[in-house]
């Protein structure tokens, strides 16, 4: 597709110190088979080579522009790239991830095809020498009229605590610029948790039409350096997830409609607490508030999964000496030994003393899935207890975090 009479598609593309990388991501832009791009790359004041990379792939290829500016974070990097776009379609792309050579043409095939405002991918995750496909939990297909209202109803929370119906993520979809523009240069600078949703959910509000795609081309890579959840205290996050509440909130509040988005919202806002926090949060009173079924306090503990909220809940748990931890396990436990944490594999469940085993997801699908293999090999199934909450109390358990900061 190399016809300069197609659309224009800007790929906005910001790096920061992601040296090792910042190349493949390039090379893997320019071999697109939708020739017809602007690759806008902003070098947001990296202090390794990689502006240096990115200079050279500009004198390369006369489709790249080169951004050097201060560090100012991701949004500020993606809000300079997108001051400077003139495509018709904003496409995103992490600096240290890379795409396969159709992933813009199938994209474009999609929104341009169907006369759709956004399309929505999946992705692969890349992690060592795995890759693992993602999918969004809505229905593949074209939604407009009842049918979006019914995707909207859905798309950051599809019911159960908790699950995206539709990822955050902004680098796995293609948005018509008229969409895209006016809400990303307004999100605020400091938002760093939950940024890519800040655009995201609103832009969506904001479109006639949509297409849902299993197109698994953008790769995702999870670096060894991430696995690890480099964590500060939860009280001093409380400022930026009311950030993004407000942000978001704000950006909701044009849309007249008669949708769950403020339930959806603090769903999400909840869950992001509940992994930053470790779910364990001293309240005003004095008092532990952990969103389990049942209180495990002085108990012998399992914890099941190593992910984000595992990593902060064991964590927390360690650091308030809340209960005797016994193991700690993973089915892809060897992920994590190789980042030097002390993970073992479920088996090691069964020759292993503890009155609970706490599973550490926030994801009801992981929950359920995590719960049924337990109880397969024995675990019995009154000692497994996940994250819990009801829909009337989830303003209530979230003011139990966000208050932290009044």
């Amino acid at each position: 597709m190399n016809n300069p009479c197609l659309p224009l598609i800007s790929v906005l593309v910001p790096v920061y110190n992601i040296e090792r990388y910042v190349g493949i991501c390039l090379e893997s832009v320019v071999k697109q088979k939708y020739q017809h791009l602007e690759i806008i790359v902003v070098d947001d004041g990296s202090t390794d080579r990689s502006g240096e990379i990115c200079d050279l792939y500009a004198q390369k290829d006369s489709r790249i522009k080169v951004i050097h500016k201060a560090n100012g974070g991701l949004v500020s990097a993606r809000k300079a790239a997108m001051r400077v776009a003139q495509g018709t379609y904003i496409g995103y792309i992490d600096g240290d991830d890379w795409i396969s050579p159709d992933y813009y043409s199938d994209l474009f095939l999609k929104i341009d095809g169907n006369g759709c405002d956004a399309v929505i991918a999946g992705f692969s995750r890349d992690l060592f020498d795995s890759s693992t496909t993602m999918s969004n939990v809505v229905p593949v297909g074209c939604y407009e009229g009842e049918k979006l209202d019914c995707l909207f109803s859905n798309m950051i929370s599809t019911g159960n605590f908790f699950r995206h119906g539709i990822t955050t993520y902004l680098w796995n979809k293609l948005f018509k610029r008229e969409i895209i523009e006016k809400i990303q240069l307004e999100i605020d600078d400091r938002i760093s948790i939950g940024e890519d949703g800040a655009v995201v959910y609103p832009a969506l509000l904001k479109c006639k039409k949509v297409f849902v795609t299993n197109n698994f081309s953008y790769h995702y890579r999870q670096r060894e350096d991430s696995m690890l959840k480099k964590s500060r205290p939860f009280e001093q996050e409380v400022l930026q997830l009311q950030l993004l509440y407000n942000q978001i909130s704000k950006d909701f509040a044009r849309f007249h409609t008669p949708l769950n988005l403020r339930l959806q919202l603090q769903k999400y806002l909840l869950s992001t607490c509940i992994i930053r926090s470790g779910g364990i949060v001293d309240t005003v009173s004095g008092a532990k508030y952990l969103p389990f079924e049942k209180d495990f306090k002085g108990k012998r503990v399992a914890i099941c999964g190593a992910g984000t909220f595992g990593q902060q809940l064991e964590k927390r748990l360690r650091e308030k000496n809340y209960c005797d931890i016994t193991v700690w396990v993973d089915y892809d436990f060897w992920e994590y030994r190789r980042c030097c944490l002390n993970v073992d594999p479920l088996e090691k469940l069964v020759e292993t003393e503890f009155d609970y085993v706490v599973l550490g997801t926030v994801d009801s699908l992981a929950t359920k899935a995590m719960r049924e293999r337990l109880v397969r090999m024995g675990v019995d199934s009154a000692k497994i207890l996940s994250i819990y909450t009801e829909d009337e109390k989830v303003e209530e358990s979230l003011s139990h975090y966000l208050n932290l900061g009044e």
